[in-house]
């Protein structure tokens, strides 16, 4: 198949990228700055195997994310999957993030699946066929601590996004798979590459009433996660995924180490909107036309 993975120059977006390159798939990792500060990770991916190549793709800018589907399509004729997985973390009281700080955030984690989105489908639609996979996470329904406040709203953001899409893409032959990985606190550079809030006079008065719980919050959250949690899983899931027929592929996949609660909850709404969609007379929407 024909890939294109976002947000693929480290974490889970790199290991996705390789996992679906080791199963023989032709895999386009999409990333900004190729021949800036990402061209080590470029250089590095455009030589992993025979049907690997680097993109040039600054999600937050819709000129750059048609050129690279274009780039895609005229080397192929075709794009089979798309994985959306751009995205950036905060940490910090969620008061000392200005409102440009949120847009920002949401820019990111939600909007930049909306311009892939427009590149890509157009042609999907037309063959009546195609996987979008959605990297999405269990902030959006677990037990969330706080500090992540941005983050956590661009990505329930995110996850309600990719429950309209796969409704209303099914008629195309569409299918969609959201993956829900939980916290993993090792392996992956969410934490290091975080956000920090502008107003740091907000933050400080923060600071002083709550003294070391940022530090705290994630040291307990890595102790949540037993010791032999592996964020390539998540590649992994999305390689099986990737391979399943049409039609059999699951809605969702969850990969929760810490086992916060989001599960439980987004099975109850998930089964809510098949409820729903029966009564109103469109179960056909409940997954992609065969």
């Amino acid at each position: 198949m024909i890939i294109v993975v976002t947000g693929a120059s480290s974490g889970f977006g790199a290991m996705t990228a390789r996992a679906l390159a080791d199963a023989g798939h032709t895999v386009y990792a999409g990333m900004r700055e190729t021949e800036g500060r990402n061209q080590d990770a470029a250089k590095e991916f455009d030589g992993y195997a025979e049907h690997t190549h680097t993109l040039e793709m600054d999600v937050s800018a819709q000129d750059s994310v048609d050129a690279a589907i274009a780039r895609i399509i005229d080397e192929n004729g075709r794009l089979d999957v798309v994985v959306h997985n751009a995205g950036h973390m905060t940490l910090g009281p969620a008061e000392a993030f200005t409102p440009e700080q949120l847009a920002a955030v949401y820019d990111v984690n939600v909007l930049s699946a909306q311009r892939v989105n427009r590149a890509a489908l157009p042609h999907l639609r037309r063959q009546r066929d195609g996987l979008l996979v959605w990297v999405g996470s269990s902030s959006a329904r677990g037990g969330t601590p706080p500090y992540l406040a941005p983050y956590f709203a661009a990505k329930a953001g995110f996850d309600s996004l990719a429950v309209s899409y796969a409704a209303e893409l099914s008629r195309f032959g569409i299918d969609s798979t959201i993956m829900v990985p939980g916290s993993f606190t090792t392996g992956t550079n969410h934490y290091a590459h975080a956000g920090h809030p502008d107003d740091t006079a907000v933050a400080d008065e923060y600071t002083a009433l709550y003294g070391s719980a940022i530090d705290d919050l994630l040291a307990r959250q890595a102790e949540q996660s037993p010791p032999d949690a592996d964020p390539s899983e998540v590649a992994r899931e999305i390689t099986r995924v990737v391979g399943l027929p049409k039609g059999a592929r699951p809605f969702r996949v969850y990969l929760d180490p810490a086992r916060d609660g989001a599960e439980e909850v987004f099975r109850v709404g998930d089964r809510v909107r098949r409820e729903f969609y029966r009564t109103l007379g469109f179960a056909d929407l409940l997954g992609p036309a065969v």
